[in-house]
């Protein structure tokens, strides 16, 4: 099965999860996945936005850094993220991201559901 660029649904979210601006969701697959995925998107942070503080429990959420700088909250500690770095949250704990360059924060985001 192939998505095509232009395929797929775009969410806009303002103040997601608290946070400041506008968040670009591009969900890349989505019902189509047959694994305990809940989510595989690129999102996208311009200048100044961020997704605010949060938890997971019973899943885990990975961010991949493709472009532009981040300030994440890494379950209480700060640190900043460039392109190619990861970041895992899960299993109760919890974390934010905001962009902290001057350029678009574009990242690839992953969400496991843990077995039931």
């Amino acid at each position: 099965m192939v998505h095509r660029q232009n395929d797929y649904r775009l969410d806009v979210r303002d103040a997601m999860r608290g946070g400041s601006g506008s968040v670009k969701i591009e969900h890349l697959w989505e019902k189509e996945l047959n694994s305990p995925t809940r989510m595989f998107s690129r999102i996208t942070l311009e200048p100044g936005c961020s997704i605010g503080f949060h938890r997971h429990e019973n899943e885990e959420e990975i961010f991949y850094i493709i472009s532009g700088q981040a300030l994440a909250n890494d379950n209480g500690k700060e640190v900043t993220l460039y392109p190619g770095d990861t970041i895992l949250t899960g299993n109760g704990d919890g974390h934010a991201i905001a962009n902290a360059g001057n350029t678009p924060l574009e990242m690839l985001a992953v969400i496991i559901r843990f077995a039931q």
